[in-house]
């Protein structure tokens, strides 16, 4: 099967194509929706990992005040798929028996405007998308509070996953900087964003680009070989995140590009054949969420591609793909769950600021980890997000 090299100028106008190319014929898109619930819910039922941190440092919940009432929540999947919503309710409840819960949870892109249309108290899910943050700010002139509730997972594909960085096994390479990772993705640009602000100092020019492995220090057969980039079409989240996080929100990719999309497997689950694409080519490289579980039960063999240590900045800590870099978030390219509240005139209602505060709390922290999915938070990160809503 012949894989196009696609400049990303034409990337979007060429999903379906790119759709097409991978799977022999079109995706539709209810057809994929329905896949993605089944094998969504299907993933929600099992447990990921046994692992038990000690969660004795993060604070435990006292309740502030006795609430009552219900607590609307919208967004995110993959609070009803997995037992997390459950378990967070029932838990909850032990403290503040008169909290309800009224649940509206099929996907992350209901989780703001539902906040903004006045139908939530709550919206969780991924991190908010430049489109997002600005409805929320153009209806009320200011900002969401946001919370992170979880660290996401170490390799649960669809959790809010780590990304890893993959390259074949007979790369003699074994780590990355962030800003190498520019170099290799990206392009030259006149600035980026954060948020809804646009940032010029973020400007690079083709100079860093980074092109041929020879580039990166290899040698030999490696020297001039030009780097072959593997992603998922800018139309997914995951391009998204991955623009904010290395190429500083730019979305400038580098010209070569090769763009990847979902596609019904005759079991009516979901497929992508970026892996085993990936897994042929020798000179290839590509960023992968949930990289161990993706490559274990996708069509590209562990033994022949393998993932990369990554660093912050030139000279390290180059921090290892593992559970717990991930959960600490040492390991670079980490992921989070948030919830967003409204916090009008500096106020938080009451019932939902208890929520939130039991949320991230030791109790609350360990049904995430009960759960089995997410990764609970740190009681550094736990004591940084009850700050916000003091």
């Amino acid at each position: 099967m012949k894989i196009l090299s696609i400049p990303v100028a034409t990337t979007v106008a060429l999903f379906s194509f790119a759709a097409y190319s991978q799977a022999d014929k079109p995706a539709e898109g209810l057809e994929l929706q329905k896949a993605r619930s089944s094998t969504m819910q299907e993933r929600g039922k099992k447990t990921y990992y046994t692992k038990k941190w000690d969660l004795s440092d993060l604070p435990s919940y006292q309740p502030k005040q006795q609430v009552k009432g219900t607590i609307r929540m919208w967004g995110s999947n993959y609070i009803a798929d997995g037992n997390l919503g459950k378990y967070w309710e029932e838990a909850f409840r032990k403290f503040q028996p008169g909290a309800k819960f009224d649940y509206h949870l099929k996907t992350t892109v209901a989780a703001v405007p539902s906040l903004v249309f006045r139908v939530s108290d709550v919206g969780v899910g991924r991190k908010l998308t430049f489109h997002e943050l600005l409805l929320f700010q153009r209806y009320f002139d200011r900002d969401p509070v946001e919370i992170s509730v979880a660290t996401g997972s170490y390799d649960v594909p669809g959790w809010n996953p780590a990304f890893g960085i993959v390259v074949h096994k007979d790369n003699p390479l074994t780590q990355l900087t962030m800003e190498q990772l520019d170099g290799i993705f990206g392009a030259e640009r006149l600035g980026g964003w954060e948020g809804t602000s646009w940032h010029p100092e973020y400007a690079r020019g083709p100079e860093k680009n980074i092109r041929t492995w020879g580039q990166l220090g290899l040698t030999g057969e490696w020297k001039d070989k030009e780097i072959n980039v593997y992603g998922l079409n800018l139309r997914y989240h995951q391009a998204t995140e991955v623009s904010d996080r290395i190429l500083r929100g730019s979305d400038k990719w580098n010209e070569r590009l090769r763009i990847y999309a979902n596609f019904v497997t005759p079991d009516g689950k979901l497929g992508r054949s970026l892996n085993s694409d990936l897994a042929k080519d020798r000179y290839g490289i590509a960023y992968i969420a949930a990289p161990g579980r993706n490559l274990a039960e996708g069509s590209g063999a562990p033994a022949t591609l393998k993932i990369l240590a990554l660093a912050e900045k030139q000279g390290g800590p180059y921090i290892p793909y593992a559970i717990d870099t991930v959960r600490d978030r040492t390991y670079p390219f980490f992921d989070e769950i948030y919830i967003y509240v409204d916090g009008a005139g500096g106020k938080i209602d009451a019932k939902v600021k208890e929520f939130l505060r039991f949320v991230v709390s030791r109790e609350g922290q360990a049904e995430v980890m009960r759960d089995a999915k997410y990764l609970p938070l740190t009681a550094t990160l736990a004591r940084e997000q009850l700050k916000k809503l003091q």
